[in-house]
């Protein structure tokens, strides 16, 4: 199930005699299910766990170890400490709200898929990479409908994968005929979990039935206009006949990044390797004399498009960061206030 070394050392922090861990293998709208190593069961947070979170955060998700007392002839279990996490998987929360909302944690490799049909957009998997770099998750760009274009049309799709500077390995594959599929299993490690992510209609869905070998989940066929039909309503971890864990997640119409200006360094490290030779160590890259970027660009050895994706992740990453942080302040601020109500409610009573 994943718990190694690293997770074995915390449990002298966390365990308690009486209670078990297990691994939340499935989060819909607030109910759970964990896995141990013989079943799966239904769970609820426990009262303090859930009071006690500052944010949703703090909550348990998909791929969290966690340690629960079992009841009901253990049929059903209740949720008291989420264990730390290894790494992480999240991005801004959908629509005007500025938070974070968790994907899945406790992931060695997110495959990012796009589809070669309508969906293929590198600036869009630029945004998934600094997701997973700041999440501390290896990277793999799959590349589904290869049926769907000529080799010809996917020579060029995967060449501008390699101008755009992403390092990621890269596997192409047809759900329908089978090419590729091979290379791709041949990823899944025992032991290790990986998580699907990308826009609905992909493949994601599709892929986990092919790897499963039955129909075990619904897909649906994408839209005239090539957008993907929602078909997976929930992230659920599925244990796969090899040993291997995989996490089917909804498909994301928005992919907003907060927080992750260190996943943006690392998902644009050339970009990062030229700023070093800038003539001023705050250079911003937009406008200064003597800086290494913008000579790079005037000289051809950097895309522009490159550059300026670069600099709008930033700037979106650094402007929610803001927002989050002083509602944070301002949460933390109500929260004394409450507290101090009733302290001093409590003295007038007695």
């Amino acid at each position: 199930m994943g718990f190694d070394q690293w997770f074995q050392s915390h449990v002298s922090d966390l365990h308690q005699e009486g209670r078990d861990i297990a691994r939340i293998s499935a989060v819909d709208r607030g109910s759970y299910l964990i896995r141990n190593q013989t079943k799966e069961v239904p769970a609820e947070l426990s009262g303090k766990l859930y009071f006690q979170a500052e944010s949703s955060i703090d909550l348990p998700c998909i791929g969290d170890w966690v340690t629960v007392k079992y009841h009901n002839n253990d049929a059903a279990a209740i949720i008291h400490e989420v264990f730390p996490r290894k790494t992480i998987l999240r991005r801004k929360s959908a629509g005007e709200k500025v938070d974070f909302q968790m994907i899945a944690a406790n992931i060695d490799v997110a495959f990012i898929v796009q589809s070669c049909h309508f969906d293929f957009n590198v600036r869009r998997m630029d945004r998934y990479l600094v997701m997973a770099a700041d999440g501390g998750v290896e990277p793999i760009v799959v590349l589904t409908k290869t049926d769907l274009i000529t080799p010809e049309e996917l020579g060029k799709k995967l060449a501008a994968i390699t101008s755009s500077t992403i390092t990621a390995r890269v596997l192409a594959l047809s759900n329908v005929t089978g090419i590729g599929f091979d290379e791709f299993q041949q990823v899944l490690v025992p032991g290790k979990t990986y998580c699907l992510i990308g826009s609905s209609g992909v493949g994601k869905t599709t892929l986990l039935n092919r790897l499963i070998g039955q129909d075990a989940f619904d897909t649906k066929a994408v839209s005239g206009t090539g957008e993907g039909k929602h078909t997976t309503s929930r992230r659920q971890l599925i244990v796969l006949n090899q040993g291997s864990m995989l996490i089917d997640t909804p498909g994301m119409r928005e992919l907003g990044l907060l927080g992750v200006t260190e996943g943006v360094n690392q998902g644009f490290e050339d970009i990062i390797e030229l700023s070093m030779a800038c003539r001023y160590a705050d250079c911003s890259h937009t406008q200064e004399s003597g800086c290494a970027v913008l000579t790079a660009i005037a000289q051809g050895e950097l895309a522009e498009a490159h550059y300026s994706n670069y600099l709008k992740l930033r700037k979106e990453s650094e402007h929610y960061e803001m927002s989050y942080l002083d509602k944070r302040k301002k949460d933390r601020a109500f929260g004394r206030f409450v507290k101090t109500v009733k302290k001093n409610k409590q003295k007038g009573e007695t």
